[in-house]
């Protein structure tokens, strides 16, 4: 495992099949709505379906691209956000608003309006004949929306977080390890180590989606994680959740907190352990988690 932090950052992006350079993405927009607390725009990101939340004012003004989850309901996908689902406590996306945020978030590939693009494993198995695993894909479309929202004239680029639940926190953590200018992450309900979840077979019941061809050669989630560091990072766990049990759950959070140890910047990493959970927010964490992105997003950062 390297202890260089870009030379790990490389391998994750080949590992990813992610290109050396992005391209600018292109949006279209598909339509808009003005409410009473700011506006929503519907737009295709390079052809992807998304949808942008502004609130009120003229900026610029910080913002979350929120990843949305899994839960095997493919048909939700973005519309998690503003909709909620039975892993949320509440939905993330008018609290956001309320708070002056604007709010992007994505289809993945199989969910919401790209389920025609084919079901999880058509699509996973497709990739890795052509190497490049579904995770990668997915990541690359989160790199492609915060490049789209770090460029537009109403949002403050040095204040974007990136936000999410189970595989939107799988999402959320990886785009703030490869992308430098993510001025925070919040992730809920993911953080284990694979190979402590393979050593008790828990890793058989995550997705297809999640599988990260030869990670284990290099490196394990902790230390993906701890690439953040040292800027904010929120990490919730509920204690009954099989899919970071201990001592899966507990051996990244280690490593983890060695990251920020190494950095001397431990008070920016808060993590949470609801003692009456499993795999689902509760509204204590979802409290938590907008206060932690009141202190992360308030200041702005230098350019």
């Amino acid at each position: 495992m390297s202890g260089d932090p870009e030379t790990l950052r490389a391998t994750l992006r080949d590992l990813l099949a992610l290109p050396e350079a992005r391209p600018e993405p292109v949006a279209e927009v598909q339509g808009a709505v003005v409410t009473d607390t700011g506006s929503r725009i519907e737009l295709r990101l390079d052809g992807k379906p998304a949808t942008l939340w502004l609130p009120e004012g003229e900026g610029p003004v910080p913002a979350v691209l929120y990843c949305h989850a899994h839960g095997g309901q493919f048909d939700l996908g973005r519309r998690e956000v503003a909709e909620s689902a039975r892993w949320l406590a509440s939905p993330y996306g008018p609290d956001l608003l309320a708070a002056g945020y604007a709010v992007l978030a994505m289809d993945m590939p199989g969910f919401g309006e790209r389920r025609s693009e084919g079901s999880e494993s058509a699509l996973a198995k497709a990739g890795f004949w052509r190497g490049q695993p579904l995770f990668g894909q997915m990541v690359g479309d989160q790199l492609a929306a915060f490049d789209w929202l770090a460029g537009h004239d109403r949002i403050d680029r040095t204040r974007i977080a990136v936000l999410g639940m189970s595989m939107g926190a799988a999402l959320a953590m990886w785009v703030g390890a490869l992308e430098s200018r993510v001025a925070a992450v919040a992730q809920l309900c993911m953080l284990a180590s694979i190979e402590g979840l393979i050593e008790t077979g828990v890793h058989d019941r995550h997705g297809l989606y999640l599988i990260v061809p030869g990670l284990l050669r290099h490196t394990d989630m902790g230390q993906v994680a701890g690439l953040i560091a040292p800027r904010p990072q929120f990490v919730a766990h509920g204690r009954e959740d099989p899919f970071t049990a201990i001592p899966a759950g507990a051996q990244a959070t280690l490593d983890l907190r060695l990251a920020y140890d190494a950095t001397g910047q431990t008070d920016q990493l808060v993590t949470w352990i609801d003692q009456e959970t499993g795999h689902k927010e509760t509204p204590a964490i979802h409290q938590a988690v907008l206060q932690f992105l009141d202190r992360a997003l308030t200041k702005r950062t230098p350019c």
